[in-house]
């Protein structure tokens, strides 16, 4: 198992502290993802709240890129942080005050997304620079497994704490657990830029960093591939309250296993990235490719699904080979990347990645009141197939 970066102590202190935030997160989402569901019974409400924290990251994503190339990583980790925490503790505020209501919901959606949408640089150019560049790779695995981690307990932690004490614990509790991982940053020493960072213009870092990822074809093609499978696999994640209740009636409980259920198949994904060799090459992985073709077409599977267990089992799956995508096309992009690129060039992946999901949602949502849940998903995975298939067979 590639444990290198762990041998690191600001990067233990990191993950330690990070393994706290990332549950919060995750109770955070299903919370909002269960209120969005309970206050509207609408799939397309579920969507749009989605759509609306996912989409400051396609707007706003590759300026805060430049910006984190320019700034003081460390600070600007704070910063993202202690919003998170401001951001939670008012969204409880709310809920206590009974001025809750669909709008707020998403409005509160929307902002924490756009909070988001500055901490993805953020996050993807400190934890590289903890560690010494050779051990970039270890860094890109053991911090996909902590985040699935707490994909796998945050959300079965939420929906337990709704059925046995009420949406409003289930609020205040991820406040709490941000504190652990400001603390955590405070005691942070990232190594200095390899380079020094140049004295262009803000469009010109911009431009720079987009003329970057456009020119080198192992970075295109992993944006593209991570597009395809964000739409179709993370755009069904992101609807789940539709199947966990709608389709199965098994209210808040049920979402909490089933996002748990993913979370699952990520942490899998994350240990078979670690047990098997590891990529010493910006070349995308065939195999991870193929995992993740087969994936999509599980969507179609999950949308015909009459049975609560067999669901469980595909979104484990979902879960899985997503998150082997995922980590993969990481992989091929960061190995090789300059430090003074990292933000923005990473910006430019989180930005497709969120921005699809975010879409995806959306479109599925309103697909899935207009003509149901099973005919969104096979057309989702059928088309996911295509699409895929298309840019594997390209790289022959």
């Amino acid at each position: 198992m590639n444990l290198a970066a762990l041998s690191y102590r600001d990067f233990r202190i990191y993950v330690s502290g990070n393994l706290f935030a990332l549950n919060g997160m995750w109770m955070q989402r299903l919370t909002i993802g269960w209120l969005a569901w309970d206050l509207t019974q609408s799939a397309s409400f579920v969507g749009l709240v989605a759509f609306v924290n996912f989409v400051p990251t396609v707007l706003t994503g590759p300026v805060f890129g430049v910006l984190i190339d320019r700034a003081d990583v460390k600070r600007a980790a704070l910063a993202t942080q202690t919003s998170l925490l401001v951001l939670a503790l008012l969204l409880f505020a709310s809920f206590r005050l009974d001025v809750l209501g669909p709008v707020l919901l998403a409005v509160f959606s929307l902002l924490l997304g756009v909070v988001a949408s500055a901490h993805n640089p953020v996050r993807m150019s400190l934890a590289p620079r903890l560690v010494a560049r050779a051990v970039v790779p270890s860094v890109v695995t053991l911090v996909a497994i902590n985040f699935n981690l707490a994909r796998l307990t945050g959300p079965a932690l939420a929906g337990w704490i709704i059925a046995s004490w009420g949406i409003g614990v289930a609020m205040v509790v991820p406040a709490l657990c941000y504190l652990p991982f400001i603390l955590a940053l405070s005691r942070l020493n990232p190594r200095e830029r390899s380079r020094p960072v140049a004295k262009a213009t803000f469009l010109g870092a911009l431009t720079e960093g987009v003329r970057h990822a456009a020119g080198h074809r192992h970075i295109r093609d992993a944006i593209i591939a991570t597009g395809i499978f964000a739409f179709v696999i993370r755009g069904t994640l992101e609807i789940l309250p539709v199947l966990a209740d709608g389709v199965f009636d098994k209210g808040a409980a049920g979402l909490g296993l089933l996002t748990s259920a993913a979370g699952l198949g990520a942490v899998m994904a994350g240990l078979f990235k670690a047990l098997t060799p590891g990529q010493s090459t910006s070349r995308l992985p065939r195999g991870a490719l193929l995992l993740t073709l087969i994936g999509i077409g599980a969507v179609g599977l999950l949308g015909m699904s009459q049975s609560w267990e067999l669901s469980l089992a595909l979104v484990v799956w979902l879960g899985f080979a997503s998150s082997v995508s995922g980590i993969s096309m990481q992989t091929a992009i960061q190995i090789d990347l300059d430090d003074d690129l990292r933000g923005r060039v990473m910006s430019l992946w989180a930005m497709v990645g969120i921005g699809a999901a975010a879409v995806g949602a959306m479109v599925l949502g309103l697909l899935v009141d207009l003509t149901g849940f099973a005919p969104t998903l096979g057309l989702a995975g059928a088309a996911g197939v295509v699409l895929l298939g298309a840019l594997i067979a390209r790289l022959r």
